[in-house]
């Protein structure tokens, strides 16, 4: 029988909120003060967490300091179903549809974002700057004539280390039930003028602060089509050797009521993939050996936004879904894993299908199309906390540590590692994070200190580790798993 313990508070909670749940147990990372464990005994009975027995102290996620508390609360829900309606008031924003009446079309949606980005960038001291980058697409499957697919890109340069970039999207373009049709009216409120809101509203504030890392906020065009300008901002900044250390896209964030008719107001799923498609056979054969395809880039930088953004002031659950997408679906996260970048997806925690891809119609008792009317604007309000947090607290941190590399040369049951020195600004030194092989989030921490190498009376047999930044600030990387020297 289970028995419910109340902890102290959230982040003690979510310090141990780490392991993987056994029959009858329930052990999962949540910002609310409770906890279920069988028979009234201390949380560590939870298998997972308890085995094997180790050093260092357990990890308490990183709370929001003043400036990301200020941050979080100017956050309005107001402003963004403001951009919602706006966008939805274009009738439809089809990537064939007119790139030139001022009125109706994707070309008006575009001029209106970029305006928008432009007068927030006004804000920037001149650190924010708006472009629109696009090119011309040829035939497809659902391109019938050569149409120009631009983006809005506002790019917030970093203070002290501005080659480190992180972007966060949304996609401004919509369709109808005939993905080809560009007359028709095709709202696209929640896919997906509601992940661009976040976006701008991103945008808006974080043009008035000044990240240590450059941060970048996007609309882009095509994803209907084929994922195309998320495809070609992905290119760009592979082709230009851009050091993107994480991407996220919000698509299909703008409801909180299932198709069942269920409501969940303080959920966001994050679907983060596993072994990166662009590792070489050689390393990916490593990675399936030693038990390393849950500890890919992006499902570390999946971890870490658990870790910044399950609190009170987002007050959001974070359900991390350890695969890339959606069955039969894609999103823009895609064409930056398939550059080789970490990217992942927030999309509403139950989706109703009618309200996506159709023409605005009645039939048979049901409301069939993407309206605002369908939009949660409160849970849309709370989805850019996390993503707030999470893009604030990647910037602020270090980036994350080099070549990190585990000694495998002999049989010991001591864990030796190594990692290239970093002389960059802001960096104080280095934390080993380990886990139970079975447990889905960090659970312990172990301070290194400056050096970048370290040896733990703990056997690499029986748990995970990662190296992780640590800054002057109190901000951390999100960790890196080892590889065999």
């Amino acid at each position: 029988m289970l028995s419910l313990i109340t902890l102290a508070g959230a982040f003690a909670l979510l310090s141990i909120a780490a392991a993987a749940p056994s029959p009858g147990t329930t052990c999962i990372l949540r910002r609310n003060t409770q906890f279920a464990v069988p028979n009234s005994k201390e949380i560590f009975s939870c298998p997972a967490a308890s085995w094997p027995p180790g050093p260092g102290s357990l990890l308490v996620p990183q709370a929001p300091d003043a400036e990301l508390q200020q941050i979080l609360s100017e956050i309005d829900p107001k402003r963004i179903q403001a951009i919602i309606e706006k966008l939805v008031s274009f009738g439809t924003r089809a990537t064939l549809s007119s790139q030139t009446d001022p009125k109706r079309g994707i070309g008006a949606a575009r001029d209106w974002i970029a305006s928008q980005m432009r007068e927030f960038a006004a804000t920037s001291d001149g650190r924010m700057t708006v472009t629109v980058p696009g090119y011309i697409q040829g035939l497809a499957e659902r391109i019938t004539f050569p149409v120009l697919i631009s983006n809005v890109v506002a790019t917030l340069k970093g203070e002290t280390d501005p080659s480190r970039v992180y972007v966060v999207s949304g996609h401004y373009d919509s369709r109808a039930s005939d993905p080809n049709d560009f007359t028709s009216d095709a709202p696209g409120a929640d896919d997906d003028a509601s992940g661009v809101a976040v976006s701008m509203e991103l945008a808006r504030i974080l043009a008035r602060h000044r990240p240590a890392a450059t941060m970048v906020f996007m609309a882009v065009a095509g994803e209907e089509q084929g994922l195309y300008g998320s495809n070609f901002s992905a290119q760009t900044y592979k082709n230009a050797s851009v050091n993107v250390e994480g991407m996220f896209t919000n698509h299909i964030i703008g409801s909180s009521t299932g198709d069942n008719g269920t409501k969940d107001a303080n959920t966001i799923r994050l679907f983060a993939q596993g072994s990166p498609t662009t590792e070489s056979l050689a390393r990916a054969s490593t990675r399936a050996t030693i038990g390393g395809d849950s500890d890919s880039p992006t499902r570390e930088l999946a971890r870490f936004v658990a870790g910044v953004s399950i609190n009170q002031y987002t007050e959001m659950d974070v359900e991390v879904i350890y695969r890339q997408d959606r069955y039969l679906r894609g999103g823009d996260h895609t064409p930056f894993l398939n550059a080789g970048y970490a990217a992942a997806r927030f999309t509403e925690p139950r989706e109703i299908y009618a309200h996506q891809h159709n023409d605005v119609r009645f039939e048979n008792g049901t409301q069939y199309g993407d309206l605002p009317e369908f939009c949660d604007f409160d849970f849309i309000s709370r989805v850019g906390k996390v993503n707030a947090a999470a893009m604030w607290s990647l910037a602020q941190a270090p980036g994350i540590p080099r070549n990190v590399t585990m000694d495998v040369s002999g049989l010991t049951n001591k864990s030796s590692f190594k990692w290239l020195p970093s002389n960059e600004t802001g960096l104080v030194g280095y934390e080993l994070l380990w886990r139970p092989t079975s447990a889905p989030f960090w659970t312990h921490v172990i301070p290194v200190g400056s050096s970048n190498s370290f040896t733990v009376d703990l056997s690499k047999d029986n748990v995970v580790f990662g190296i992780r930044a640590v800054g002057t600030n109190g901000y951390k990387s999100p960790a890196v798993f080892p590889f065999p020297a």
